[in-house]
């Protein structure tokens, strides 16, 4: 039996926090411990989306080596620190939500979203590369973004989901903290984007520019507090920092952003990757038979810390 103390001054989910005290226990492993009543919280059994936090202590009756990693050998993917954990999954569909601060796929580091998909795929379905079709990103988000993105198993379902996101009939919504409260309180933005690849910068105008593209962003303000608002985004277009430039252009910039925010706002509220989340992916109706696992269903993120204490005041 191992005894875990809990450190952590937020709420955070047990089976979260699990895994990143023990990288070794999958979702899968954790949920046929439970099942086994071989995880206690406080003395009793829980269910794991309960919410733990300092104070609290874990009891695992789980041996040694099921807890401690094996050394990782041979592809990347091995070396990702935890497995993905999959928001939906299907034959051909893997959907999952990626925290803030990981990138999704990197030329050098092996803690990615993709290879942390790849673990996923290999710890639970027995996935090799060179043994059935490498998963694939169908779209992207920046590095501190949290949030929903789209994974397909194979190239048909790859190809059938990208150009549903090119064509915009998958419905993108955004959850995210601006400095500033904006006004009108809900509104569709316009503009043009235009891309400053040596500063890795957009700017974004009213007018036409050369080589801008036309942007249009959706928002409304759920709730303010103090001299923060929490919006609710949807994008309409999908481009470059979209979200990110076309907020700070009216005066209200994401909380946390180090490129287009207020840094010294940031550095007060100890904000380290943006308060942006990708929240919510709504399908269309659809009659392809690979898609018929999300046609017209909307999955939903996990709501970030940030979303919970604006609420309630404590982020001001």
């Amino acid at each position: 039996m191992k005894i875990i103390p809990v450190k952590s001054l937020t709420p955070v989910r047990l089976d979260k926090y699990l895994t990143e005290q023990f990288p070794a226990l999958t979702f899968g492993k954790l949920n046929k411990a439970l099942r086994e009543n071989k995880i206690k919280l406080n003395g009793k059994k829980q269910p794991l989306s309960t919410r733990v936090q300092t104070g609290d202590e874990i009891r695992l009756f789980l041996p040694d080596d099921q807890l401690t990693p094996m050394e990782a050998k041979g592809p990347a993917f091995l070396r990702a620190r935890f497995a993905a954990k999959p928001v939906y999954e299907d034959d051909h569909i893997l959907l999952v939500d990626k925290p803030a601060g990981l990138p999704v796929i990197h030329d050098t580091e092996p803690d990615t979203l993709i290879h942390r998909a790849m673990l996923y795929l290999h710890q639970e379905h027995g996935w090799e590369p060179g043994k059935g079709p490498a998963p694939a990103l169908c779209h992207r988000l920046d590095t501190g973004t949290s949030g929903l993105v789209l994974i397909a198993k194979d190239p048909q379902t790859e190809q059938l989901l990208t150009s549903l996101i090119r064509e915009r009939a998958i419905r993108k919504e955004y959850l995210c903290v601006t400095f500033g409260r904006p006004r009108p309180e809900q509104a569709t933005l316009g503009g043009y984007l235009t891309k400053d690849a040596g500063k890795g910068l957009v700017r974004v105008s009213e007018h036409p520019t050369p080589g801008g593209k036309e942007i249009e962003t959706r928002y409304k303000t759920l709730a303010v507090s103090g001299r923060l608002a929490l919006l609710q985004v949807e994008l309409i277009t999908g481009r470059t920092h979209q979200i990110r430039a076309h907020l700070a252009s009216i005066g209200c910039p994401i909380l946390g952003d180090s490129k287009y925010g207020n840094n010294a706002a940031n550095r007060e509220l100890k904000l380290k990757y943006q308060a942006l989340c990708a929240w919510q992916l709504t399908f269309p109706t659809l009659t392809d038979p690979l898609l018929q696992g999300v046609s017209g269903r909307s999955f939903q993120a996990e709501k970030p810390w940030w979303h919970q204490q604006l609420l309630e005041g404590k982020l001001k």
